[in-house]
């Protein structure tokens, strides 16, 4: 009986420590376990700083592509108005074209007064020579007393 009680005893103190062991938690890792949890707390470290650097970079984007926005929307107002610069440019052109052609129609005369035809200019010339040849009295009476 003395052994039967001293195994109970035994079994009840045991017991005991067993239940007070596993209220108050095993702080003992094994060291392969402790290496993978440092391994993953480093990997979600670097996830999460990569997460953070990505989220600004999606910010920067967003306001380089609002300011792109505007430009183009600026540039695409600009080229509407230069279009429409354009063609009234053209029709002023056009306008002006049909003007000049027309005035051209009826100011240009078919001859110029100032202007001679080719056969009365040689005429004038063979006048001006028949006169140079004409005997002047009074210059060649000049002239011969000149050579005297």
């Amino acid at each position: 009986m003395i052994q039967i009680m001293m195994v109970r005893n035994f079994l009840v103190a045991v017991a005991i420590m067993l239940s007070g062991v596993s209220l108050s938690g095993c702080d003992y890792w094994p060291p392969a376990l402790q290496a993978q949890v440092e391994q993953l707390r480093a990997e979600l470290q670097m996830v999460t700083a990569e997460k953070v650097q990505l989220e600004n970079q999606v910010a920067s984007f967003g306001k380089v592509r609002d300011d792109l926005q505007v430009q183009v929307d600026d540039l695409t107002k600009e080229n509407r108005d230069k279009a429409a610069m354009i063609g009234n440019l053209q029709g002023s052109l056009a306008a002006a074209q049909v003007k000049s052609t027309k005035s051209m129609k009826v100011t240009a005369p078919k001859y110029s007064p100032k202007r001679m035809s080719v056969k009365r200019f040689y005429n004038l010339g063979k006048k001006k020579a028949a006169k140079a040849t004409a005997p002047d009295y009074r210059g060649a009476a000049i002239e011969q007393g000149a050579a005297r």
